[in-house]
């Protein structure tokens, strides 16, 4: 009676003609040397190959009855093509290699029977293990070297190599981490043996010889730069998430807040009594909380606009909830994290695609700063021919306000630059016919990653074109776009009259929209948490300058209007996630 299979082995494979015979026939014959006739198969996981590698591989598996071929019509990524190989297995003893045999196959028996006894969960092959002499180029090894430190570092692992294509496992450890394996490419390796670690299984390194082949699939610029993302995710997975609850979420918000305010008002010599004075009149402050409440549902109008003419009907009250917590991670982190954080909430709640979503944040984002940038426009050009006063070139005695504005005003003109210019792009854009940019992207690679991400790019592009030259959704979204922003400018309105009400209303008015509207353009760049300090700079110097009151008011009102607004959507992004019920973690477990 023919022995079971006990041992799977995985080539996998990926424009391989030129090596998967040899590495098959290599292969076979030291499996051959220890394992007895019918115990071990050799799976050849074909990887979508567009070169003569389906055809060797169907001959060898018709040559070898221990060889099959498993094939992919389409690019399933290395780490992929492993995971469905696998699936397909018969051992209780699994492992694979690369095609290119950089490591010497005289370890095969090392690595098998370190797991077919028991003593170890998983084995894995290392080319960095103490003592070892690995001659490889010198930037491929700086690289290697410092990728497997930072990996130590972060993710506290005891192992000195977590990319060598040359690994064992036992089945049922293999099958209770598969489910968790996020990337399916070049970082498969490394997220294996770091969730192993984290479930402290027992893992095994083996000091290989390995000889570097020249013929590598490893594109140092793309896959450097994917691997870094990944060793990112991986990260806020394990020690994040676990503590990403709404709750914790929203307390770190509002600490974060309150500490930045805190400390300006401490480091610009701010008199805290200002605040009492404008807490204990509650009718102002009602006022602002009830105007600036009121822009948010009409923010989710015109999102709901928005995505309605990319084909998506979701409710309103879920849209303005899910602006509420991405403006909330706005304010927590710079780099306008919220963004990608509403991407994410659509794609996970209302299978929303991403690129989607990104096109119609970005839709948003250029009406807000279209609509800011024009009332500052109508603004300036009011006050410089009515009052002959040019707003750009007022000096005031406080140095760190001073610096602080002409820096937040000087960014709001290149902002407000940049979004006409990429207004007037887009719509020149709109007449050229073609995958453009897929034919760029082409003219460097053909790599299916890139021509995946290249035709995301270009479905991005194309769903911007689409908002922007319909006539009705353009007009609708400015109009509530305007209406947004004159709330958002009552709200500093209402504060400075609060203060000064023997100032005239209309220049009152009018200088507040200027301010506001600088301030918010200074603030796009992502220099810091909520644009905290560049918005109350670009504020105080205008208000100083176009009305003539003290430095110490005007910032105390940037500060108060500031606040009120980032504490109300703080509370508004807590309330929200709760409704809906938000865990990042448990959001990404049941994607």
């Amino acid at each position: 009676m023919a022995p079971s299979v006990s041992v799977s082995a995985i080539l996998p494979a990926y424009n391989e003609a030129s090596t998967i015979a040899s590495a098959v026939e290599d292969t076979l014959a030291h499996l051959k040397n220890f394992l007895p006739d019918g115990s071990y198969e050799l799976i050849i996981a074909e990887d979508g190959c567009t070169d003569e590698t389906p055809k060797i591989a169907s001959y060898l598996a018709n040559k070898y009855d221990e060889v099959i071929h498993y094939h992919s019509p389409h690019r399933l990524g290395r780490g992929e093509a492993l995971n469905r190989a696998f699936e397909i297995s018969k051992g209780e003893t699994l492992l694979y290699l690369d095609t290119d045999l950089a490591t010497d196959n005289s370890h095969l028996e090392t690595l098998i029977n370190s797991i077919q006894s028991g003593s170890a969960d998983i084995a894995t092959g290392s080319r960095w293990f103490p003592g070892i002499k690995t001659k490889r180029p010198f930037h491929r090894s700086i690289l290697s070297k410092g990728f497997n430190s930072l990996v130590r570092s972060l993710f506290r692992s005891k192992l000195y190599d977590h990319q060598c294509g040359f690994k064992a496992f036992n089945r049922e450890v293999y099958f209770q981490l598969s489910p968790s394996l996020k990337d399916n490419h070049w970082f498969w390796d490394t997220e294996i043996l770091v969730r192993a670690q984290k479930l402290n299984l027992n893992i095994l390194e083996i000091p290989v010889s390995w000889t570097p082949q020249e013929d590598t699939k490893v594109d140092i610029f793309r896959d450097v730069f994917a691997m870094g993302l990944n060793i990112l995710r991986l990260w806020i997975e394990l020690y994040v998430y676990p503590h990403a609850t709404p709750l914790n979420s929203s307390l770190f918000g509002f600490f974060i807040s309150f500490l930045a305010l805190f400390l300006m008002g401490s480091y610009l010599d701010l008199d805290f009594n200002f605040f009492y004075t404008f807490i204990s009149n509650p009718i102002y402050l009602l006022l602002c909380i009830l105007i600036y409440l009121l822009s948010w549902p009409i923010r989710g109008v015109r999102y709901q606009k928005i995505l309605s003419q990319l084909g998506f009907n979701e409710p309103l009250l879920f849209l303005t909830e899910t602006i509420f917590i991405s403006q909330t991670c706005n304010l927590i982190i710079p780099a306008r994290a919220g963004d990608a954080a509403r991407a994410y909430i659509l794609k996970s709640k209302k299978q929303i695609p991403y690129v989607s979503g990104f096109a119609s944040l970005f839709f948003e984002r250029l009406f807000d700063l279209l609509t800011i940038t024009t009332l500052a426009g109508l603004v300036f050009l009011l006050t410089f021919f009515l009052e002959n006063k040019y707003p750009f070139s007022f000096s005031m005695g406080n140095g760190t306000i001073t610096t602080s504005g002409e820096i937040a005003i000087k960014l709001a003109f290149f902002v407000a630059v940049a979004v006409i210019l990429a207004l007037i792009l887009i719509l020149l854009s709109y007449k050229v016919r073609g995958n453009l940019i897929s034919r760029s992207f082409q003219f460097f690679s053909n790599d299916v990653y890139i021509q995946r991400f290249s035709s995301s790019i270009q479905t991005f592009i194309e769903n911007i074109q689409k908002l922007t030259i319909n006539p009705a959704i353009f007009f609708r979204v400015g109009l509530l776009s305007i209406l947004i922003w004159s709330l958002d400018v009552s709200v500093a309105i209402i504060i400075l009259h609060s203060f000064t009400p023997s100032l005239p209303l209309l220049t009152l008015i009018f200088t507040c929209f200027f301010a506001v509207s600088i301030g918010n353009l200074a603030k796009v760049l992502p220099l810091s948490p909520g644009g905290i300090g560049l918005y109350e700079g670009a504020f105080t110097l205008l208000i100083v300058g176009l009305l003539g009151i003290s430095p110490t008011l005007a910032l105390g009102v940037a500060i108060l209007d500031h606040a009120i607004k980032n504490i109300l959507t703080i509370v508004g992004g807590f309330i929200s996630s709760l409704d809906l019920n938000l865990s990042i973690k448990n959001t990404l477990q049941n994607k």
